[in-house]
């Protein structure tokens, strides 16, 4: 992907974002008295803002390239993370768990485990946890650096550090407070940016009908784009409609799920486990300043997140009814090449001028193929590049006596440029990372560019700076405070909580360099929450509705869930991926159907094990102990002082209701 030049505009907008967001961290700096005001916001912000930071705080890598990336590898069925995967789990964190959260006192998700069950079960939380939020941090920071240096071409290492180094000064000098804030500046800018490409890209395709006309045609020949192996069909609506691919199995939806991988691996387990136990969005309603905008921090949140398939997922849509249509000059980008695969590419071209076809396609893809992916762990030969034999035989015709090797003069450089341009088009890879840079690269001008970029950089930002106030926040009270250093001063632990940030910062910038292996976002972390998250919503679920669980129960059987997500990652195998611990027993047909299957046994084993564990082990905590931990045990809220449809529950049941009228119209 070629890079774009900005305009004086689109530099004005992206600075005046940037200062913005630095002054809001400044601006807050002096409000700042203690480790609370730093970490935890001193539980003292109305429920609006609470609400739209909840929402934003996922607005990261995961909702904006992972989303975009999955529409077009998968359609419309990616809406399932919203209206199966996401609504109810807000409703029921809002109507039954957040009185626990916010009643208890407790400062994170941890701490609540730990008034809960004990410390072992606090400290495996923690830990788990923390690596979570800087591997999803990492992703945030990785999709970033790449929207950066490919769209405005510069290097990925100095725009990795530069955005990072942005976002530790904010959160640095205004803390907790000042991601929340800040978080909200960048729901709006989202939005805003956002709107026009839709609108833009769904007028390019001819309309909400004419892509689905197009997608209906890519459904039958999915091959034909390179968007699934030669042979595969699907039915004619397995791009446009939610759930009746999926009813007719996992080999008819590009997906490559069933309805109850679908309803239990990623609508309970996956989503409960997310939306009710993950601090990172936990958090922004446990600094609410009362319990009842605690309450309606999720359900405020949950309006704006039932819509936003419109501003994520449509766009993965419209990239590839764009493809369907040559005409339209558009392709989903390829993976970028190593500068040693670019070496490669030039070297064997040039090799294969005198090579029959057969053996030509054979010396590029291989040669290429090893420096770019290495070779097979299992083989020990090059995984060779996926590139089109036709347009493979017409580089080597083309450029195979040409010195495209010569980059050392203008013209050169300019040959060698084109050439490269060809070899990425004759690749039949596709980088789903890269499917909303390439459309804001496509119908964005100057102006209208600046605000959609500065809608990317806000969208990242937030997923950064999320992840790294929770992960400081849990640090700091659940592992620093609890183990190494108890009993020190409120100014210890607030240098403290300053200091890891800085740590935080740090390791997530590792774990960026480690997402790059992925080319769909959305897949790493599902991959991540199936390890965490998963087990410990079967933690939780016994924990607050069963007084009998306990904690040598929760703490084997969230160990033993962990571990159960571990072993069928090392026995099963989807694109490549998995099958680290030898010979795989099972193979996916697609990375999302394996993490979702991942999740279900990581979700039953834990459940099964603290279930069987405390029934074998005596109770540590009575029932006064538990009081206002369980919720058998708990006296109820009572919401009679409000009107009566700004209940909870009355909220709760009407997004649910909207939640069905989406899946039917979706169906």
């Amino acid at each position: 992907m070629n890079s774009v030049q900005l305009g004086s505009i689109d530099y004005v907008i992206l600075a005046i974002y940037v200062a913005f967001v630095v002054g809001i961290g400044f601006t807050l700096r002096k409000y700042l008295k203690s480790s609370s005001d730093f970490l935890t916001s001193g539980r003292s912000i109305p429920a609006w803002v609470t609400g739209l930071a909840f929402i934003s705080a996922n607005l990261g890598a995961l909702e904006l390239v992972g989303m975009a990336a999955s529409g077009a590898k998968y359609g419309i069925a990616t809406s399932h993370f919203y209206w199966v995967g996401a609504i109810p789990a807000m409703v029921f964190l809002a109507i039954f768990m957040m009185p626990f959260y916010y009643g208890s006192k407790a400062r994170s998700v941890p701490e609540y485990l730990k008034m809960r069950f004990d410390e072992r079960v606090r400290a495996l939380n923690s830990i788990a946890f923390a690596v979570m939020t800087v591997f999803a941090s990492g992703i945030s920071m990785h999709a970033l650096a790449t929207l950066v240096n490919q769209l405005l071409g510069w290097n990925y290492n100095w725009a990795l550090w530069i955005c990072s180094v942005v976002v530790l000064v904010y959160v640095l000098k205004g803390g907790l407070t000042s991601a929340i804030y800040t978080e909200v500046l960048q729901f709006f800018m989202i939005v805003l940016g956002f709107a026009p490409v839709v609108y833009l890209g769904l007028k390019d395709v001819g309309g909400w009908s004419a892509m689905n006309d197009s997608l209906r045609a890519v459904a039958q020949n999915p091959a034909a784009l390179h968007l699934k192996e030669a042979g595969t069909t699907f039915s004619d609506n397995a791009w446009t409609s939610a759930w009746q691919p999926l009813l007719a199995g996992p080999k008819n939806n590009p997906m490559g799920v069933d309805w109850f991988a679908m309803v239990f691996g990623l609508g309970f387990v996956l989503s409960f486990g997310y939306w009710c136990t993950n601090f990172l969005v936990v958090q922004r309603a446990m600094a609410a300043k009362d319990m009842g905008a605690a309450r309606r921090t999720p359900l405020i949140a949950a309006v704006p997140k039932m819509f936003f398939p419109i501003l994520v997922i449509v766009p993965g849509m419209i990239a590839v009814a764009l493809m369907a249509n040559p005409q339209k000059g558009y392709r989903i980008p390829a993976p970028i090449l190593k500068n040693s695969a670019m070496a490669a590419a030039v070297t064997s071209v040039k090799n294969a001028a005198n090579l029959a076809p057969g053996a030509a396609f054979t010396e590029i893809t291989e040669t290429v193929g090893e420096a770019q992916n290495g070779r097979d762990e299992k083989t020990g030969k090059p995984v060779p590049l996926k590139m089109d034999p036709a347009k493979v035989a017409a580089l080597v015709q083309e450029y195979a006596n040409k010195p495209i090797d010569k980059a050392d003069t203008e013209e050169g450089k300019k040959l060698h440029a084109e050439f490269l341009g060809r070899f990425s088009d004759a690749m039949t890879e596709y980088d789903y990372n890269s499917v909303i840079l390439s459309l804001v690269r496509k119908y964005c001008p100057p102006g209208l560019l600046g605000l959609a970029l500065t809608a990317l950089l806000a969208s990242f930002m937030s997923g950064m700076a999320g992840n790294v106030t929770a992960f400081n926040t849990v640090w700091t009270y659940d592992l620093y405070q609890a183990y190494v250093a108890p009993n020190r001063s409120d100014r210890h632990y607030f240098l403290m909580g300053q200091g890891i940030t800085v740590v935080g910062i740090l390791l997530s910038i590792a774990c960026a360099y480690f997402a790059k292996r992925y080319n769909n976002a959305m897949d790493i972390i599902q991959l991540v929450f199936g390890f965490v998250n998963a087990p410990l919503f079967a933690t939780f679920l016994l924990g607050m509705f069963w007084s009998r669980c306990t904690g040598t129960g929760a703490f084997l059987g969230l160990l033993g869930g962990i571990s159960t997500s571990a072993l069928v990652h090392g026995l099963t195998v989807a694109e490549g991926k998995g099958g680290w611990l030898g010979k795989s027993v099972y193979e996916f047909s697609s990375t999302m159907a394996q993490n979702f299957w991942l999740a279900s046994f990581a979700f039953i084993a834990c459940f099964a094990l603290t279930l069987g564990i405390s029934l074998a082990t005596k109770r540590t905590k009575s029932d006064e102990e538990l009081k206002g931990l369980v919720y058998s045990l708990t006296p109820k809220l009572k919401d009679d002082e409000q009107r009566w449809y700004l209940r909870p529950a009355v909220v709760g049941i009407m997004l649910l209701v909207a939640c069905v009228v989406l899946n039917i119209i979706f169906r």
